[in-house]
């Protein structure tokens, strides 16, 4: 009896095909424009596909996106306040992305895991995240904040395109248990955020190739801001980035990530898409970094003021206020009342910055092990006698500064 070898040239052909036919429905010619439906005129405009996903949103729907937007960029202001106040160690400003958090945050359900990267605040707000307890980390105070088990929005992931790999892994084993469960819970799907300049990480091509090859039900949404610190995306790509989705066998979408109504159409296709067992989805998100990559960035050193205007003239809560008050679904007294808990929340969030405590050094010794370790409790040791070497120090600026009054 022969033994069959499969060929790598032939055998398949038909599965490949196939795959390649479904992508190319979704995905269309992959140098037509991108999805957008409100432009930065206010006007809304129609879409063979996703048009019918955005008539789901109501007027309240609309007006809540709105004050969500609103309320993170005066959230991420208040933050960058107090980073150059000495009260933050680093803050990573999202100004100009708005609606692309806020539209694809809203679009998934609670049972849909998220794996952030460390400027999603805007997703955050949407999974009911105390923004507080963002500042925890960038203050250098904790290594997270909150706890994703209570929101299912993972710890920010400071390594670029690491947390890819975490969301593919994540999504698989949901798979995996959806299969187990039999219907009894709702499907539930992943989404991995990650900038242009962490597509260029080899960890995202292996986390898409992994997707692909199980299926796994996990939503890639990439948010194109134009700058990977101080390197354009036309360094990093020659292609639209979602062109590289046809690479892996999986629809990949452009929306005009400005747009929330689009982010949110499209994120909501995609989701339903992974849910259903149809495998991953690529969305890049075009969009723009109005501000620094971080508080210890200079944006003015690598691009002009020029093309930073060009993009404030596509700002997101403008094009939605005026939608909303071309519709009348929106009026002076809400603008107001958006601006008044805006203003609110930045009282809180500078209150609870002002107000969190240092933690015990202590803490970080006693982590580093599960037990007790030789080498741990000898370098606390060294540093207890080290830091009791400063005592009494505090006392002497206070006796220097009476002792010059008393001179005068």
């Amino acid at each position: 009896m022969g033994t069959h070898l499969p060929s790598t040239e032939f055998d398949g052909t038909a599965v490949d095909d196939q795959r390649e036919a479904d992508a190319e429905a979704v995905m269309g010619d992959p140098s037509a424009q991108m999805v957008q439906l409100l432009g930065p005129d206010g006007k809304l405009g129609a879409d063979p596909v996703f048009s019918g996903y955005a008539d789901r949103l109501t007027p309240e729907d609309l007006r809540g996106l709105y004050a969500d937007m609103a309320a993170i960029r005066r959230f991420d202001i208040e933050a960058t306040a107090l980073q150059r106040q000495g009260q933050l160690a680093l803050w990573v400003p999202l100004t100009g992305q708005e609606a692309a958090q806020i539209g694809s945050g809203r679009a998934s359900q609670p049972q849909d895991y998220i794996f952030p990267t460390y400027r999603e605040h805007g997703v955050a707000l949407t999974r009911n995240v105390d923004l507080a307890e963002l500042l925890r980390q960038f203050r250098g105070v904790s290594n997270g904040g909150w706890n994703p088990k209570e929101t299912n929005f993972h710890l920010y992931t400071l390594v670029l395109a690491a947390q890819t790999l975490h969301a593919v892994g994540y999504a698989m084993g949901i798979q995996r248990d959806q299969k187990l469960a039999a219907g009894k819970e709702p499907d539930a799907a992943v989404i991995a955020y990650f900038g242009d300049g962490a597509s260029s990480e080899g960890d995202v091509h292996e986390s898409m190739v992994f997707a692909s090859s199980y299926n796994a039900p996990v939503v890639f949404f990439c948010q194109n801001n134009h700058w990977a610190i101080s390197v354009p995306t036309n360094v990093q790509t020659r292609v639209p980035l979602s062109n590289r989705a046809k690479g892996y066998g999986f629809p990949g979408i452009r929306v005009d990530g400005n747009d929330v109504i689009a982010v949110h159409a499209v994120t909501e296709w995609a989701l339903e898409h992974a849910r259903q067992g149809k495998g991953p989805v690529l969305i890049e998100a075009f969009t723009y970094r109005v501000g620094a990559h971080t508080t210890a960035d200079d944006p003015t050193k690598y691009r002009h003021s020029d093309e930073e205007d060009a993009w404030r003239a596509k700002d997101p809560l403008s094009r939605l206020e005026k939608y909303l008050r071309a519709e009348g679904m929106a009026d002076d007294a809400f603008f107001a009342k958006v601006k008044a808990d805006g203003d609110e929340l930045a009282a809180y969030v500078r209150r609870t910055a002002h107000d969190l405590e240092n933690p015990d050094i202590r803490s970080a010794f006693a982590n580093v092990y599960a037990g007790a370790h030789p080498l741990v409790a000898e370098e606390l040791a060294w540093f207890e006698e080290y830091t009791a070497g400063f005592a009494g120090d505090d006392e002497a600026p206070a006796q220097h500064d009476a002792a010059a009054k008393a001179g005068h």
